[in-house]
């Protein structure tokens, strides 16, 4: 939860950050240790967070469960590594990971059964175990004693922190707060700051005071009486969930309805470091219309306790509590001060319910709390309540839908007249916040239909009816499954001191597990630096009518406005036959296209500098921003391609079966963990400038920048220590960043710092091109493919970037594994008025493979035959040659599959999981196989040179000196095996 504390919230409290607690120099600590040579450290960006999320579970729980674990890092994100090498690391702290069936050993000690493999039949490992230093808690950093002292204190004092445009007060009473809040009514609450801290962060929100109550011990007080809990307000979501799982151990069933259903749903908001510092206040007063506690809140009768200078009132938690988008009936002077949650009553059901993208750590698409309530042994329906979220601008009741059911008997007719009535009463207009609205209102009908399947259960526990029901809907397994990666061993003749083959730990893993490694906007600020903040587009096709930087120049701290006009060489990048502005001059093509850029002595006051200039625009008429818009009007960057093997048309007319089908694919962000990140620093002599870059291509940097400054490539050094992760995406476009950064160093003579925001790297860079692939196949009887005829369509933006290049390797990858007669593609790149897309790991090869093998599936679907048939069918077999005429053998391709159709025991789980899904009414299974043929390789010649130099030296020692960039791959390691 680092990102979301303020410092201000700080005082008094004892920081341990990853460089404290290990160290390359001193000792490194066993979490850093083993998430390094366990394999979990690539790019090495995330690795610090992994390994605090860790250490932090084990200072509270030395022998953590697997459960411990998962919900310790899935607050954090990795995006190269991979979770299962993070994971195996930290699993050796834990009891049951040396379990071998947790290792995916088939016999299980578990079991009473023995591993009967001896140790020299034992299987390479990636890592040993028994050499990792033992985690020791006794020697573990204490509080430090100072601090205690200073929070037993009786004499508490209001803090004030003053900042440039903001005050910061944390009150040490209920009155104080109270005053405060009747004296400065709009100033802000901060608990978890997990609503304020985005909002000032990401949408320039100003607060000229802000109230922090952490210190008030009335907003944090338990009380349980005969009805229920009263939960203080500024309790962390954590505490409250460690709470009511304490009181459905010591209360009876039939009380913890409600609680166990707000357990649930604790367990899926957010993460455990989110729920660390968000409050229960905090959560109910945002009110947002996808919260996923408000709705089972209100749905369990839950109320709030305010208090003001007018004295303290109850309101209940209802319909009418939330009046607008982040609006309750609370008044701007209230202060909430505690929730009271019942206990359930015999006969009372509360089930929380929620569908979202990813089962944690992501905002819900539909949410829900249902109640219903049964007289004792009666199934009609004395009370029901219905809340939902994320189907209008604030949590809402199902009213009608409630009218319809109480009073009537729980059955198949009653909730039958309910969907009708849900569907009708919770209607989404086509342009509602969010989108995706019909999927939403069917979420509607899914939930409350998965809610009677619940209540059905119950009334058939409890004997009130004797109906045959449904399947019970069991909740989606949690476990990880036990799995083994295998590896070819190295000769047992082969000598120790040779690493060729064997699996040698990352180079900078240990600098990264304790957080020594440097990346860009690590490298210490120079005297005088500055920092550049770009001013991109609002509009997505446009004329560029007024440019007006007065204001920005007069705000404190900022220096200058760089425009095109400043630019002493070219203008515009040339890309593969297009060119592509720096800053756009007389007109936009699409939303986060840079228009000028501000120099500030800070970040900060760069930001609000930007914010400061103000852009006037005529709109241009009809931007095309879809692959259909594209195709209708024939927007294309040239040359499109067309590839073709055999005769087509005659195949077609001799086939038994004719199926035309086609699938579109979206786009996909690169969400590399470091953000697009440079500093140019001039040397100072000869026109020279330094180049500290985040990228894949130096050369392709050092061109750019000295094309833009009109001086020499020599003038220009590019270093790349490491990247945080690129995946394609740290290529054209940082190279049009640079040239921009370097322009305002050579203007300003002093160094200039970018490094994008999240937000501002996602909207000025492209990621991967959504395709939209069409085919026509023939094919026979018995599933031979005879013939197809693909058009592949793909979305390229704004600039040509390296579309044309793509569209050529999606051409190219026709075939996959697949050795069809007849054969031909046309691709095309599409002209659009959205950011580039650009390259992205497989450059095109996944989104023209995900065509083929929808093509294959649509022929085994058609045949009635299963899928993996029909891929045999087709397979290359003997000596081959590929459609663009490379002759190549299948047989290693052939082996492969037969290998893993025979080791992964394919056909009898293909026959379990038909089993299952002819006995699972609501639960479905599936198994697939796919091959593929990848080919390593650039249509552009040039993009598959590399160059490297060794020296052997007579004392036996080598000096490697190679192109590449250390991106998480571990080149630098590979080039010392």
């Amino acid at each position: 939860n680092a990102c979301l504390l303020p410092l201000c919230q700080l005082h008094g409290s004892a920081i341990t950050t990853v460089e404290g607690i290990g160290s390359s120099k001193t000792r490194i600590h066993p979490v850093q240790e083993r998430i390094a040579k366990a394999h979990g450290s690539q790019c090495g960006f995330c690795t610090p967070g992994m390994v605090m999320s860790m250490y932090a579970l084990l200072r509270n729980k030395p022998q953590p469960t697997m459960d411990d674990i998962t919900q310790a890092l899935a607050g954090n994100l990795c995006r190269c590594t991979g979770y299962r090498p993070i994971v195996d690391g930290c699993r050796t702290f834990c009891p049951e990971g040396n379990c071998c069936q947790a290792n995916g050993g088939a016999n299980c000690c578990l079991n009473g059964e023995e591993n009967t493999n001896e140790s020299e039949h034992e299987k390479p490992r990636l890592f040993d175990r028994e050499t990792f230093l033992p985690l020791d808690p006794t020697q573990e950093l204490i509080f430090p004693p100072e601090l205690i002292l200073m929070a037993e204190a009786s004499n508490l004092q209001t803090l004030t922190f003053h900042g440039e445009r903001m005050t910061w007060v944390s009150p040490t009473s209920l009155e104080e707060l109270v005053q405060l809040k009747m004296k400065h009514p709009r100033a802000p609450l901060v608990m978890g700051n997990t609503n304020i801290g985005p909002d000032i962060k990401f949408n320039g929100v100003l607060h000229p005071l802000i109230i922090s109550p952490i210190r008030v011990k009335e907003l944090f007080d338990v009380t349980e009486g005969p009805d229920g809990v009263w939960v203080g307000a500024g309790s962390s979501l954590s505490e409250l969930h460690s709470l009511l799982e304490k009181m459905v151990t010591q209360l009876p069933e039939e009380k913890t309805e409600l609680f166990r259903a707000m357990i649930q749903q604790l367990g899926n908001l957010g993460s455990q470091q989110i729920r660390n510092v968000a409050s229960l206040g905090g959560n109910i007063v945002s009110a947002y219309p996808n919260s996923d506690l408000n709705p089972v809140l209100a749905a369990g009768n839950c109320k709030v306790r305010v208090i003001s200078s007018e004295g303290r009132r109850e309101v209940p938690l209802n319909q009418e509590f939330f009046v607008g988008f982040g609006k309750t009936v609370l008044k701007p002077e209230d202060v909430a001060l505690s929730v009271f949650i019942p206990f359930s009553r015999k006969g009372e059901f509360v089930r929380a319910l929620r569908q979202a993208p990813r089962k944690v750590v992501s905002f819900a698409t539909v949410t829900t709390g249902m109640r219903v309530y049964f007289s004792e042994g009666s199934r009609v329906v004395q009370e029901v309540s219905l809340y939902f979220g994320g189907m209008g601008p604030t949590t809402v009741s199902a009213t009608r839908t409630c009218k319809a059911i109480m009073g009537r008997p729980w059955d198949e007719e009653t909730l039958n007249k309910a969907y009708d009535v849900l569907l009708e009463e919770l209607a989404l207009p086509p342009s509602a916040p969010g989108g995706k609205v019909e999927f939403r209102r069917a979420l509607t009908l899914s939930l409350l239909f998965k809610f009677n399947l619940d209540v059905l259960q119950k009334l058939k526990e409890m004997n009130v009816i004797k109906d045959e029901i449904p399947e019970k809907l069991q909740p989606l397994p949690k476990d990880i499954q036990p799995s083994l990666q295998e590896f070819q061993a190295v000769p047992k003749d082969q000598d120790d001191q040779d690493p060729v083959g064997r699996p040698m730990m990352h180079r900078s893993a240990i600098s990264q597990a304790t957080g020594e490694a440097v990346y860009c906007d690590d490298i210490p600020k120079t005297d005088g630096e500055l920092f550049l903040v770009l001013i991109t587009s609002s509009r997505a096709h446009a004329k560029i009518t007024g440019l007006d930087t007065s204001e920005a120049l007069k705000l404190p701290g900022v220096v200058d406005v760089i425009t095109a006009n400043d630019i002493p060489g070219k203008k515009a990048r040339p890309m593969f036959g297009y060119e592509q502005e720096l800053f756009a001059e007389d007109e936009v093509f699409c939303v986060g296209q840079t228009v000028c850029a501000v120099l500030a002595d800070t970040k900060t006051h760069a930001k609000r500098g930007a914010a400061a200039v103000k852009i006037t625009y005529e709109d241009l008429p009809d931007p095309i921003f879809t692959i259909e818009d594209a195709i209708e009007k024939s927007s294309y960057y040239e040359p499109q391609r067309v590839i073709a093997k055999g005769d087509v048309t005659e195949a077609f007319k001799n086939v038994n079966r004719v199926y035309e089908g086609q699938i579109q694919m979206g786009g996909q962000e690169h969400f590399y963990m470091e953000t697009q990140s440079m500093l140019v620093v001039p040397v100072g002599e000869e026109k020279e400038f330094k180049v500290y870059i985040s990228t894949q291509w130096p050369t392709l940097i050092q061109e750019a920048v000295a094309e833009t400054l009109d001086i020499q490539s020599n003038r220009v050094t590019c270093h790349v220590k490491r990247l945080g992760g690129a995946f394609g995406g740290k290529v054209i476009v940082t190279s049009v960043l640079a040239s921009i950064t370097s322009v305002a160093a050579w203007k300003t003579n002093r160094a200039v710092r970018c490094v994008l925001e999240r937000g501002e790297d996602m909207l000025i860079t492209g990621g991967r091109h959504p395709v939209l692939g069409k085919y026509k196949v023939g094919f026979m009887n018995d599933g031979r493919i005879m013939a197809v005829d693909y058009h592949y369509y793909a979305n390229g933006g704004c600039f040509v970037d390296e579309s044309v290049l793509i569209s050529e390797k999606i051409l190219l990858h026709l075939d996959n594994a697949y050795n069809i007669p007849n054969l031909r593609g046309h691709s095309a790149a599409c002209r659009t008025n959205i950011p580039s897309n650009t390259a992205f790991r497989g450059f095109g090869v996944p989104q023209g493979l995900l065509v083929v093998e929808n093509m294959v599936n649509d022929v085994a679907m058609a045949l009635g035959h299963p899928a993996d048939q029909i891929r045999e069918i087709n397979m290359y077999k003997g000596p081959s040659v590929t459609h663009y005429k490379v002759e190549f053998s299948p047989d290693n391709l052939q082996r492969c599959w037969e290998q893993c159709k025979l080791r992964s025991d394919y056909g009898a789980r293909r026959k379990a999981v038909d089993q299952f899904n002819q006995q699972n009414r609501w639960k479905k299974r599936g198994i697939s196989i796919i091959p593929i043929k990848y080919g390593i390789a650039f249509a552009e010649s040039f993009l598959n040179q590399a160059g490297a130099l060794v020296h052997i030296y007579k004392d036996g020692s080598v000096l490697v000196t190679h192109g590449g960039t250390e991106l998480g791959q571990g080149v630098h390691t590979k080039m010392q095996q």
